[in-house]
Formats: C-alpha cells, structure tokens, sequence
C-alpha cells in the first residue's frame, strides 16, 4: 500500500466540480491526484480521461506514476492494461491516457472524471473541449510559472477549488531533495532567478518567468478594423512540433500579431486550406527556406510563400528586431502569448542569462522572426514604420 500524504489529504478533500491544483517543485501533486483517483474508482463504474500535452510528457508524467501507484498497491494485471490504447481496466472503472493535440479525443465520448496534467501547456479551448464533457469533476494540476487561463478565468469562481501544495505538503520526499530546493531561498536574497525560482518552485505562488526574451507586449481583444495586413511568417512542423503562422499588421504606428495557426499533423494541403480561410492568403508569407519542398507545394496552391534569407546569427538578430518593437498581441493568440511567457535565455550552472535563448517555446517565436528578418531588418527595402497609410 502507498501511506498518503499531507498534499493527497488536502487534495481529497476538495469538492467543488473544478479543481484546480498549484504547487511547486516536488509538491508530489500528480502522484497524490492519480492516488486519489484510483482509490475513488475501486468501488465505482467511472471512466477517467488522464490529459496531457503530448504523448511523450504524458508517457514520462502520469502515465508512468499511475502504472507505479497501482503496481505498489498490489493492483497492477498485465491483462486488464492495453498498452496500445493507453487504457486500464480498475475493478469496473476504465483509466484512459491521452494527449490534447488529439483533435478526435478533445471532442470525443464523453467522460465522467477528467485530469488535465501540467494545465498550463495546454490550450483554454482544449481545456473546454474537455471540460464540457465530463460529468462529476476535473483536477487541473500545474507549476505557476506564468498567469494562464486557470488564473483568468477560473480561481474565484464559484464552482472552483483552488490549493496550493508544497514540497512541504510531501513528507516522504527525499532529503537530498529537500535541502536542495531550501538553497533556493538561501541564494533568493542577492539573485532574481533563485528569488523566482524559490517563489515559484518553492513556495508554489505566482511568477514570472525569469529571463523571458520577449517583454514590450500587450495583449488586445482583436485586430482593428482599419489595420494593415503587412504579412505574415511561417514555421513548418509535423509530429513531435507544430506548424506556426503569425499574421503581422500596422495600426496607428504600432505592430499587431495575430496567431493564425498553431497545429501538429498537418499536411501541406490542409495548412494551405486554412491560410485561405485566413486574411493571411492576401499577403506574403515567409516560411523557413530549411523546407524548399513545403515552399514549392504552397505556391501551387496559389499562395505567395517565399523563403526566408536567415544569414549568420539570425536567431538573435530576428529577435533583437522584435524586441525593438512596441507590440500588440491579440487575445486569440493563446500559443503566442504562451512562448512569450516563457521563451528565456538559457542559464548557465549559477543561474545567469547567457545570450543564448532556449530552444522551446519557439515555434511561433521561428515564425514571427521570419517575418521580422523580411521586413524590419536594415536591408529590408519594403517599408518603414513611420508610413501611416492604413487599409485593410
């Protein structure tokens, strides 16, 4: 048997249809939640939806504490686990284990308990999805890095349970752990990372993410009427990183992007569907010239997609000419918002910025730099900011 802990006491005790559970490092706030629910399900019929990210997050999260949680509890039979579907049957309740970017499972069956892991990398819609359908309770879990939608538009409301654990809500964490993470609050007075990182980390409050790259940014409702469509970028993925397109426009002597697409799995076809439904269509599109092959498909589909000329250190000069800007970004852009949120330089063994940025939270980032590199770098013979003719 597994002894609980204090973070499981606290957390079993909430009643409320939304649970929205923060915590720092170590909190053990995942494993106490699938404890919770493996014991709720042993003496029910209940179908639980475990969500992650992604496969890979989900595989080495809570997929993997649940297999360990019921492997101690003496629970585990090789036979009642499909392995393929990511499916256990408990007793008559079902556990079923799958990532957001699953379009086909956000708005699929219905479901009677939901788990959303690590909520804050996954979007408000899908979280919606989800949500929407699901008929007793959802547990949200996270590390509150950065505001998000669990902080906007959730805590506070009536039908939400909010807690905060601890590594101290842990009493079986290891003291190597332990005396680690209280270096944090040590370093906390002559450092502003290990001040967040303790505030963060630590204390499991709200932060900000240190170091972030991109900071001169508000967020807007919508794009104005009147605003000139300069054009847009464009980063290509597909299985493990998604396709980005940001649309740039000029309005009364400021930038505002708009996110256009942010989607795993698509085929250049279905992407060049989905930039004719956008106002991106009307315009040149810069994508990444690593891809001549996804440039060439594009064009035949009749848009004007041109490859970008990166040149050496490209990377930091793209994001020094955005840094440059005052922008605006439009409240639809959720993934954007998200990379700026938490896009950093990289920190070297004393916590330090390098000039180095980290290489996530970066696709819509690769995709706006495109465009900047285009078009507001010094060779650039396209325009300047100070024209102030608008039309859309």
């Amino acid at each position: 048997m597994i002894t609980p802990t204090t973070a499981f006491t606290k957390i079993a005790a909430l009643q409320k249809p939304i649970r929205c559970i923060q915590g720092g490092t170590s909190a053990g706030k995942t494993y106490s939640i699938l404890h919770y629910l493996i014991l709720y399900a042993l003496k029910r019929d209940v179908l639980i939806s475990v969500v992650a990210e992604s496969i890979p997050v989900l595989k080495r999260g809570a997929y993997k504490d649940f297999q360990d949680i019921i492997t101690k509890m003496g629970l585990y039979d090789e036979k009642f686990h499909n392995k393929t579907d990511r499916t256990y049957q408990l007793n008559d309740s079902t556990f079923e284990f799958f990532s957001a970017d699953d379009s086909t499972k956000l708005r699929g069956s219905r479901r009677d308990i939901l788990f959303i892991n690590e909520a804050n990398n996954i979007s408000f819609e899908a979280f919606q999805e989800l949500n929407i359908r699901t008929k007793k309770f959802t547990f949200l879990d996270y590390n509150p890095t950065a505001p998000f939608y669990a902080h906007t538009d959730l805590i506070g409301q009536d039908n939400v349970d909010f807690l905060i654990v601890t590594y101290k809500d842990n009493e079986f964490l290891d003291i190597k752990i332990v005396t680690e993470i209280e270096t944090w609050k040590e370093k906390a007075s002559t450092s502003e990372y290990f001040a967040n990182r303790w505030k963060v980390m630590g204390l499991g409050q709200l932060g900000i993410q240190s170091g972030a790259i991109i900071t001169d940014w508000t967020e807007i409702d919508s794009v104005p009427l009147n605003a000139e469509l300069l054009g847009s970028g464009l980063d290509f993925g597909f299985t493990n990183d998604p396709t980005a397109l940001v649309s740039v426009y000029r309005y009364n002597g400021e930038i505002i992007i708009d996110e256009v697409v942010y989607q795993k799995g698509l085929l250049n076809s279905q992407l060049a569907s989905l930039i004719k439904s956008s106002e991106a269509k009307n315009t040149v599109i810069y994508a990444d010239s690593a891809e001549p092959k996804s440039i060439a498909e594009l064009k035949y589909y009749g848009l004007k997609v041109l490859p970008v000329m990166k040149g050496k250190d490209s990377i930091n000069y793209g994001l020094q000419l955005i840094q440059e800007q005052n922008l605006r970004v439009t409240s639809r852009s959720l993934n954007l918002i998200k990379e700026f949120q938490n896009y950093t330089w990289m920190k070297d063994k004393e916590g330090n910025s390098t000039s180095v940025p980290i290489d996530t939270y970066n696709h819509i980032i690769d995709a706006l730099r495109y465009f900047f590199l285009m078009k507001f770098s010094k060779k650039s013979t396209h325009f300047n900011l100070k024209y102030s003719k608008w039309k859309r």
